[in-house]
């Protein structure tokens, strides 16, 4: 998951060539309002763990919350920079954004997710790995496919590993796709997602290609991420209204989990369930596109609302914690069987103490202490 608060803020500056200057750079704060949808997105898809509803199987979609914020973190990053920061500087402020939280949430998660002796009907408490925990702390465990070791210490954690990766190449990488333009972009864009695919599609079609570490295979939504945020500072906009960005983001969900489930009833149904996160990183960099393009024309959203926009700060905090809090109820209480739209009740109440925790975590912790440790440009 992508850590940025709002789409401006001071540490997310880095040095290059093409970088605006402050006041060419506009705060798109409707993706900040964005971050929340989908961090919740995120959200109903544990839940359904806890307690189903009848649509069950489309909210399974909901891991494709963290495919958003890896191609919002591309855009928000290369949008943000300014020239003079130094990568040393870039490097700090990513730390001093992200690490605390994760070191504080990674605290209650190893009470609810580890035991010495777990029991064997709750098959989301591991046995103490201090491997995995280690490795979950230093945000190393994404870079293995062995799921003990990717959702080790805090579950949420192997997408903040994928990030990490993110930020290290971002200033390197920065110095090259600073110096493109429109078709530049575009052309990037394409290649990322092109070559993504063909691996997908040899890989079950034609030859036995190694298993990639999933920093590796996300990384096309961060290039899409860049792709987008270039092309918009390079003059390329659109007017499509951004009521078209959610139709086509909800009508692609839909479409996908009914392939998912019959892709025998769909044309090419395997191909597309194969390329799904492809599928999905086209229609989130779509949104985010016809968003920013909406706030950058100075038009209205709700989005840009104080309550979303706080909801989408929380946003980072809320998913460090709210699989801890769901798992520790769900320990507590037991799960909410059978299927039923009943089980909302649920969702409220799962998901008032977790913005709760979200929100003291984010008071408190995330946000101060990036305040202390991001240091002066």
């Amino acid at each position: 998951m992508a850590a940025e608060d709002v789409v401006q803020p001071p540490a997310q500056e880095v040095s290059g060539p093409a970088a605006a200057s402050p006041s060419a750079v506009a705060r798109l704060e409707s993706l900040t309002g964005l971050r929340w949808w989908a961090a919740f997105f995120v959200f109903t898809h544990h839940m359904g763990n806890l307690a189903p509803l009848p649509i069950r199987e489309f909210l399974k979609l909901g891991t494709s919350g963290v495919t958003f914020f890896f191609v919002l973190s591309g855009f928000v990053l290369t949008w943000s920079t300014r020239p003079g920061t130094k990568a040393g500087t870039f490097y700090r402020r990513r730390f001093a954004r992200i690490v605390p939280a994760h070191v504080v949430a990674l605290i209650p998660a190893l009470v609810v997710f580890y035991r010495f002796d777990p029991p064997d009907n709750m098959f989301w408490i591991k046995p103490v790995s201090m491997t995995a925990i280690v490795l979950s702390l230093f945000l190393l465990n994404g870079w293995s496919n062995n799921p003990d070791i990717l959702y080790g210490g805090n579950p949420a954690s192997w997408t903040l590993s994928i990030e990490a990766f993110f930020y290290a190449f971002f200033p390197f990488l920065h110095r090259i796709t600073s110096k493109l333009k429109i078709v530049g972009a575009l052309v990037l864009a394409a290649a990322a997602v092109a070559i993504a695919c063909g691996y997908r599609l040899t890989q079950y079609h034609w030859a036995e290609l190694p298993a990639l570490p999933p920093p590796l295979l996300h990384t096309v939504a961060f290039l899409v991420g860049i792709a987008i945020a270039i092309a918009l500072r390079s003059g390329w906009t659109t007017r499509l209204p951004a009521w078209l960005g959610y139709l086509a983001v909800g009508g692609g969900l839909l479409v996908l989990a009914y392939t998912l489930r019959h892709p025998g009833k769909v044309p090419f149904g395997t191909e597309i369930s194969l390329l799904q996160k492809e599928i999905l990183t086209l229609l989130y960099g779509f949104l985010i596109l016809v968003v920013a393009a909406r706030d950058l024309r100075g038009g209205r959203s709700l989005l840009r609302s104080k309550p979303l926009v706080a909801l989408g700060q929380w946003s980072y905090s809320f998913y460090l914690v709210h699989a801890t809090v769901l798992y520790g109820i769900r320990e507590l209480h037991g799960s909410s069987e059978p299927v039923s739209w009943l089980n909302l009740t649920w969702y409220a109440g799962v998901g008032a103490v977790s913005i709760l925790a979200s929100w003291l975590l984010y008071k408190f912790v995330e946000h101060p202490l990036e305040l202390k440790l991001r240091g002066s440009r």
